[in-house]
């Protein structure tokens, strides 16, 4: 894929231009200018997910490797089975970069996790409540008294705890059984748990397999699907955090014009159906990818449910956590250089 250019500079271009300026001189909490280090990483690890497709692009193309091959650098990949996984790595220095769900990234960083949210892959509707497909169950007020599967610590189990208080019940008035996706996917199948905080594919993949049904979906209540690192790796190699933004933006871009193959990808990689993998697509968006005062607010406004629900310690300024979760410099510098939605 060639590089555009233009005689003159796009009206995008300049506002991204400008707004990259601004930001770096007045609002970002944390900049990557003055790192200490610039030198590449040895080794650099990328996490890979089936609910990030940029992700599985990006490694089935084998991008990460052309580009870092410049600074000889190695690159592994590490799968991570839900945003739990991703953190937990991260955390661990196991990953440099760790693909989750917006709130989770919150709640990570809110209880320690030192963690900068860098690139916004998808804006995606992959969670809902669902329960067996001949299940009485209608609503979430028919959940009360129920077990309900939903991974601690991820969107699903956020978005669980949102649904109930939307309808005046919380977590004491449902059985939550902490199961990993895949697992409470196979607990609702097998009629072990009343309902399910199920995460695409696998949602997808039980309602169109197993008769699976959706009785509560609210997209609001999902947030975005974030690229984090570690503090420590974004200040040491702030090169290798653009690198590897400019490769999630061109998996970005290339899913936006390429859908039917981005389909077949997901399909293949997730070893799931293409009307699975079309399914999830459907319901996921992929047209932003800055960090922005959009993202903040939509966390603003779940953020309340990590306080009621004793997720964070008491007294947590949450909204300043979300604040110095987010540095947008990165993904605008990486955007002003490709002003026509082209990263190659």
């Amino acid at each position: 894929m060639s590089q555009q250019t233009t005689s003159a500079p796009s009206p995008r271009r300049q506002w991204l231009t400008a707004t990259a300026a601004l930001l770096a001189a007045a609002i970002l909490p944390f900049t990557l200018k003055g790192a200490s280090a610039q030198t590449a990483p040895e080794e650099i690890r990328l996490d890979f997910a089936f609910y990030s497709p940029p992700s599985l692009v990006i490694r089935k193309f084998g991008w990460a490797e052309q580009e870092f091959a410049k600074t000889n650098t190695k690159v592994r990949w590490v799968q991570s089975a839900g945003s739990n996984r991703a953190l937990e790595y991260l955390a661990a220095g196991a990953v440099d970069f760790g693909s989750t769900a917006g709130l989770a990234a919150v709640l990570a960083r809110a209880n320690g996790n030192p963690i900068k949210t860098v690139f916004v892959y998808s804006r995606p509707e992959w969670t809902a409540l669902a329960v067996p497909k001949d299940s009485p169950i209608k609503n979430v007020a028919d959940l009360k008294g129920k077990r309900i599967a939903a991974t601690k610590g991820t969107d699903p189990f956020l978005f669980t705890l949102r649904a109930l208080q939307a309808e005046g019940l919380s977590k004491k008035d449902v059985e939550l059984v902490s199961l990993q996706h895949a697992d409470g996917r196979t607990a609702l199948e097998q009629k072990r748990v009343d309902a399910w905080a199920g995460l695409d594919p696998l949602l997808a993949a039980s309602e169109l397999e197993a008769g699976t049904r959706i009785i509560y979906r609210n997209v609001n209540f999902n947030t975005y699907g974030f690229l984090n690192t570690s503090e420590k790796f974004a200040k040491q190699y702030p090169e290798a955090v653009e690198r590897t933004i400019r490769l999630y933006e061109r998996a970005r871009v290339w899913i936006q014009k390429n859908p039917d193959e981005a389909a077949k990808l997901l399909s293949d990689e997730a070893k799931i159906s293409l009307d699975v993998a079309k399914r999830q697509l459907a319901r996921t968006g992929f047209n932003e990818s800055i960090p922005s005062t959009t993202h903040r607010n939509a966390l603003r406004a779940a953020a309340p449910i990590l306080l009621e629900e004793g997720l964070v310690r008491p007294g947590t300024d949450v909204a300043r956590v979300i604040d110095e979760l987010f540095v947008a410099e990165p993904a605008l510098k990486v955007a002003a250089l490709f002003p026509n939605g082209t990263t190659r």
